[in-house]
């Protein structure tokens, strides 16, 4: 396989080099600042890897790359808006930046330009790729709503918010690991089990992210710290301590005050409810949590009939995004 550099550098110029429009500039330019802000560039590189994998040629592999890259960040843009969330990778929102309309209808626009470089690959694949790409839009729309419900609604269990992450976070990582791998002619069964590899990072990964929210440290994580905690977002480690504070009356009492509280301080929010998290060991079991779903991930490698050298080196990898600081 080739390195991660090789794949981070075809990524970066291709990027460097599109251009999504110029006029009018409203429109255009949030595109050009939020794809501009970095990042892992995780997903394209999971395409790369995954056509790699099977000895494809991975030439093919950079419009579809770049598709995925597209949609992940018209996600991220219509989701900080929807978390009223004024920090991306350290710097300020598109909907704080320029308005709220704007940062919708570049979003918009972001959608349709990923289709439009996912049309450009030259595989024969091409309608398969399209029915993956569409089913895995639709499926991070459905787990954002199910974000949103959550909110609002007082009860939920951790499996309901498992397959949220899975539908919100997840199965994009699945689905970039399964594009790339038909790009490189894998089977439709190894295809799956890749699909299905990804999945289960993707679960792992987004209770680290949880994690991270609450203990990162906000200058490296790059966005909000305690911004869940802020936004009464439901995630493992509130439901954890919800279920945990069931025989602590005094504790319960004050979750639920500032869970329901209409008015308050957003430092001392977070500060209050990081020192019930603390007082639960709710990390340690986000952790484990964490672990279970990476360690599942594993199994499905397994019966793949590729080298133990690939298989290990897209392990390392995993292995990496588990090791993000907090």
């Amino acid at each position: 396989m080739q390195t991660i550099t090789s794949y981070q550098q075809q990524i970066e110029d291709a990027l460097k080099n599109k251009k999504y429009g110029s006029d009018p500039k409203e429109l255009y330019d949030p595109i050009s600042y939020i794809m501009s802000l970095g990042g892992k560039r995780l997903r394209p590189l999971l395409v790369f890897m995954a056509c790699d994998f099977f000895d494809g040629n991975t030439s093919k592999a950079i419009h579809p790359a770049l598709a995925i890259e597209l949609f992940h960040n018209f996600t991220l843009l219509h989701d900080d808006l929807m978390d009223k969330a004024p920090l991306r990778r350290n710097q300020s929102t598109v909907h704080e930046k320029w308005n709220n309309n704007i940062a919708i209808l570049s979003g918009d626009a972001m959608m349709v330009r990923a289709y439009q470089e996912l049309c450009m690959s030259k595989s024969n694949s091409l309608p398969q790729l399209l029915d993956i790409f569409s089913d895995t839009a639709i499926k991070v729309c459905e787990g954002q709503q199910y974000d949103m419900n959550y909110e609002t609604i007082s009860k939920v269990s951790i499996p309901q918010y498992i397959k949220m992450i899975e539908l919100k976070t997840a199965v994009l990582l699945g689905g970039a690991l399964k594009i790339g791998a038909l790009l490189g002619d894998a089977s439709e069964e190894n295809a799956q089990r890749l699909y299905d590899f990804g999945k289960n990072i993707g679960l792992a990964f987004q209770l680290q992210d949880d994690i991270l929210d609450v203990y990162a440290d906000a200058s490296k994580f790059g966005k909000q710290k305690g911004g869940d905690i802020i936004a009464n977002k439901k995630t493992y480690l509130l439901l954890k301590a919800l279920e945990m504070v069931e025989g602590n009356r005094f504790m319960k009492e004050e979750l639920h005050q500032w869970i329901n509280a209409p008015h308050f301080d957003a430092e001392e929010k977070v500060i209050a409810v990081t020192n019930i998290y603390n007082f639960l060991n709710v990390k340690e079991l986000a952790q484990n949590e964490m672990q279970k779903y990476f360690e599942l991930s594993l199994t499905y490698l397994k019966d793949i009939p590729v080298t133990a050298s690939k298989k290990e080196a897209l392990i390392a990898f995993a292995e990496s995004l588990m090791v993000r600081e907090v």
